[in-house]
């Protein structure tokens, strides 16, 4: 049986927002979860650091700092985090939805979106908020409209083959067995498990392997392991290797990644059926 959540918290609003967007940032300690719930806006959510997951009702999303979660309004949602994390709520009223995604999923947060939501960070919002935190909240929103959409950045399956497989990779990052050594591990071939990998993730089974690694190496940093010490643990010969795959991953070194998140003032720390790049 699951270990229940030792802190929950509810959602600070259930009827009405105090503006038509709303921004607010809280420190949330490890093991937190925001119970089922749903509200009449759509909802921007975003993790400075540790890692924010939000459960729906048949698939779960899990974001790291280069990506965020949209919700679009009236979707029945759990909000989570496993480790310490600082995460951001944009609430964006209904009549303002339009030109946002129709449907749940992460969106691909870029330098001038990340600033943005650096600077509400630093400076939050009076409410309401005065013509000019009116203007980048608009600025933001519009931003948002055009980010790409990139369905799970960590997408899990149910399916009977492939979960297992998964599973295994999750309990142990490091394990670095070829596709054909894990497809007879799971009792199938090769080649159906590729397909099966596509067909449920949307990517190849060696993207999954380096995505959840980034999710991992993520919480090592913060907790403040050396690159040398994370490498090693996630399965690299070499810290050289482990600084080339995050830097295509995330666009930064972990060095400069784990400063980022330190600026925060933190210390850190699955889609269930199919996810694939639209969900």
């Amino acid at each position: 049986m699951a270990t229940p959540p030792r802190h929950v918290r509810m959602p600070p609003f259930t009827d009405t927002l105090p503006a038509p967007i709303y921004f607010r940032a809280v420190q949330v300690p490890a093991d937190t979860i925001y119970p089922w719930h749903c509200h009449q806006w759509g909802e921007f959510v975003y993790s400075f650091s540790g890692v924010m997951e939000v459960k729906l009702a048949g698939s779960h999303y899990l974001a790291p700092p280069q990506y965020g979660v949209w919700l679009p309004p009236r979707v029945e949602h759990i909000g989570q985090n496993r480790l310490a994390a600082e995460h951001s709520s944009l609430y964006v009223a209904q009549d303002l939805c339009g030109a946002l995604p129709k449907v749940t999923c992460a969106l691909a947060v870029s330098p001038l979106v990340r600033a943005i939501l650096e600077q509400l960070r630093r400076h939050p919002p009076a409410s309401p908020p005065d013509a000019s935190d009116e203007r980048l909240l608009r600025v933001l929103v519009d931003q948002l409209a055009g980010a790409q959409c990139v369905g799970s950045y960590l997408p899990m399956s149910d399916d009977p083959l492939l979960a297992p497989v998964l599973a295994m990779l999750e309990a142990d990052p490091a394990d670095n067995r070829s596709l054909a050594q894990l497809a007879q591990a799971a009792h199938t071939t090769e080649r159906t498990l590729m397909r099966r990998c596509q067909r449920e993730l949307g990517m190849t089974l060696a993207d999954w392997r380096q995505r959840l690694r980034v999710v991992r190496a993520m919480a090592l940093l913060e907790a403040g392991r050396t690159v040398e010490a994370v490498a090693l643990d996630l399965g690299y010969a070499s810290a050289s290797a482990f600084i080339a795959m995050f830097r295509r991953l995330t666009h930064e070194t972990p060095d400069e990644y784990r400063k980022r998140a330190g600026s925060t003032g933190t210390i850190t720390g699955k889609t269930t059926g199919r996810s694939h790049a639209h969900p």
